[in-house]
């Protein structure tokens, strides 16, 4: 029994969610087939890419993980699987597997080159999932495609610090449903340079002097208990190690969220300065 998660910008109002498993299911009737999100901004591969490193790991070794975001095949952008860390991954090389690859090297990589073995009208995700079913039977990377040992340069975001180490700079790539932004600074680079240091954060308008453990770490007091403390601005490294700015008990319907209330939104610059 093979297990198969689906990370898709397909939305939930189409057929397309739905015709993709019964395709999965018409392959290997015994998949057990798991959603991660089907609501990836349209063709954002920065959210997918966030996405499936934070998730990846929750499932057991050999789960095949299919990744259909900007995953349309052209003379410049070629199908791939790769075995990475015992997972089995299904995409476009568009740039979302390149943060896997920083952490390390992958078992295996392919360039997939069965498309002329199927139906003239083979889709993106007939391709996808004729690999995934080869995969679930013990089927070799090899036979599916021909090996490759790099994936192909993409623009990706990265943190930009001073000569000075005093000022970084980083931007949101991802916003949840709570309107909590996820930022790519990592806890072991603001970690690094905040030895010894006070910090300031800087997000449009706020600023935000300390670090919280969850979101519920606030100061209790005589005069304030922690229902006080609901729609209250926080950082705090998120169960991935990046930094996150939400606020607590955020409901972007009612009292807000920090996406809402700040004005943020994706590529948006988060500022920290350091001070000795």
């Amino acid at each position: 029994m093979s297990i198969i998660s689906l990370t898709t910008d397909f939305g939930h109002k189409d057929y397309f969610v739905g015709a993709l498993k019964g395709k999965i299911l018409s392959e290997h009737r015994e998949a057990v087939i798991v959603d991660i999100s089907h609501e990836i901004d349209l063709f954002n591969t920065v959210e997918a890419s966030y996405c499936i490193e934070a998730s990846y790991n929750s499932f057991p070794k050999g789960t095949i993980h299919i990744i259909a975001v900007d995953s349309e095949r052209t003379d410049e952008i070629q199908h791939i699987a790769m075995q990475w860390d015992d997972h089995y991954f299904i995409c476009a090389d568009n740039g979302i597997l390149n943060a896997l690859l920083h952490k390390k090297l992958a078992q295996k990589m392919v360039s997939i080159n069965i498309h002329d073995r199927l139906q003239k009208n083979a889709s993106d995700m007939d391709v996808f999932v004729a690999v995934a079913g080869h995969i679930s039977r013990g089927g070799l990377l090899n036979v599916i495609g021909k090996e490759i040992f790099d994936l192909k340069p993409k623009n990706t975001f990265s943190t930009v610090l001073s000569n000075d180490s005093q000022t970084l700079i980083g931007q949101i790539i991802y916003i949840d449903s709570f309107g909590n932004c996820v930022t790519n600074i990592s806890q072991k680079q603001f970690t690094d340079l905040s030895r010894n240091k006070t910090f300031e954060i800087k997000v449009k308008n706020k600023k935000i002097t300390r670090i919280h453990r969850s979101y519920a770490d606030f100061p209790m007091v005589d005069s304030r208990n922690i229902k006080d403390y609901e729609g209250d601005f926080l950082a705090l490294f998120n169960e991935n190690g990046f930094l996150e700015i939400a606020i607590y008990k955020s409901n972007p319907k009612t009292i807000g969220a920090a996406s809402t209330l700040l004005g943020l939104r994706f590529r948006d610059s988060i500022i920290i300065e350091f001070k000795n």
